[in-house]
């Protein structure tokens, strides 16, 4: 719960290190730029207890038009329909399905996208009004042509139509031109409904990175260890934070220091201490939780799901519940792409589900 509502690292702002940095024209171009080219990928789509449930294969191709403020980015993706043949499966004979994404452009980053940007950092979140790519990814990914639109078609489970959040968060790889799109998906009761992600690889011609997939172990207590290792132990790092537009452009970094570990009846503890730059006041949090069924859940009603790959998502267990309490509540990504290095992102919203800041963390163990 290192995002959880009393975490100082993704909430505090030191008045004396502000700066104004608003969503402007030249970000806006760092953002189209750092999204350029032509990626290949994988989608993963996992259930809120992290057991995998599809994976598709995907390609999408990104370019801009115009100049200045009116620049845009325009994205086509395009899905891996199952064969329908299953004795074919080669790349050639491979049906792909093309959707187009919304433009982003200065319009939309601000009024519907309220885009939380790091351009140095390279990494960002995003706020989607439907799930309706995702649909559509998961529709054509495992469906196809035998799409006959019904609202539940058999073994698929799709997202709520009109879900409470949609959060976008995106890493990029600190070691090669690779990147990890991760969607939080709440229920309209604001429970956590499903947890979906895009890997994917810049200008490969073919899909080389590794699947998201557990080794192989039928023992729920082995893959459970296989998840949570990569986080347990000290991480020392720095965050920064950044205001959402809707509430003016602010910027604050602390120095940071998380702790996660496991006793053998699986009980967690988690401390986190965060120094805002120029305070010489050290702040301290700690947690206490359980891990179980790829879930680490900690007091106060806060929980990572446990993926495979170095990877967990963070989210309340009731974003209804913290709302009613009129507490602001936090959706977490993590990626520890390699032992002993690990970034996260931290997307923090209001009672009213407008994001109010985004905190990026790059730590080393």
């Amino acid at each position: 719960p290192s995002c959880s509502k009393n975490a100082p690292a993704s909430t505090t702002i030191n008045s004396g290190t502000l700066s104004a940095e608003a969503m402007n024209v030249d970000n806006l171009k760092r953002f189209i730029d750092l999204n350029l080219g032509s990626w290949k990928g994988s989608f993963h789509q996992f259930d809120s207890n992290g057991h995998l449930l599809h994976r598709i294969d995907t390609k999408l191709a990104a370019s801009s038009y115009g100049e200045e403020e009116l620049i845009s980015l325009i994205q086509s993706l395009y899905i891996k329909q199952p064969p329908l043949n299953s004795s074919t499966d080669s790349e050639d004979e491979s049906e792909w399905f093309e959707y187009k994404i919304k433009e982003t452009n200065m319009f939309t980053v601000d009024k519907y996208q309220q885009i939380g940007f790091f351009p140095k950092e390279k990494a960002f979140a995003l706020r989607y009004q439907t799930a309706g790519m995702l649909e559509t990814v998961i529709r054509q990914g495992v469906l196809g042509e035998d799409d006959t639109g019904e609202e539940s078609p058999r073994n698929l489970k799709l997202p709520s139509r009109r879900p409470a959040v949609v959060c976008e968060n995106c890493l990029y790889s600190l070691e090669r031109d690779l990147r990890l799109r991760a969607f939080h998906i709440l229920d309209p009761q604001g429970k956590l409904e499903m947890l979906l992600l895009f890997l994917e690889e810049r200008g490969s011609k073919t899909i080389q990175h590794p699947a998201l997939v557990d080794p192989s172990s039928s023992n729920e207590a082995a893959v459970l260890f296989d998840r949570i290792i990569p986080h347990l132990g000290t991480w020392k790092g720095r965050s920064v934070t950044k205001r959402s537009g809707v509430y003016g452009a602010t910027i604050a970094e602390a120095d940071t220091t998380a702790s996660l570990e496991m006793d053998e009846r699986g009980h967690l503890f988690q401390e986190i201490k965060s120094r805002s730059s120029g305070s010489e006041v050290t702040t301290t949090v700690q947690w206490n939780g359980s891990a179980s069924d790829n879930l680490a859940t900690f007091e106060g009603g806060f929980q990572l799901t446990l993926l495979p790959g170095g990877i967990y998502m963070g989210c309340p267990i009731d974003v209804a519940k913290s709302i009613q309490e009129f507490n602001s509540f936090h959706l977490e990504l993590c990626w520890s792409e390699s032992p002993g290095r690990r970034q996260r992102l931290v997307r923090t919203y209001d009672v009213e589900g407008l994001a109010v800041s985004s905190t990026y963390f790059v730590e080393t163990k």
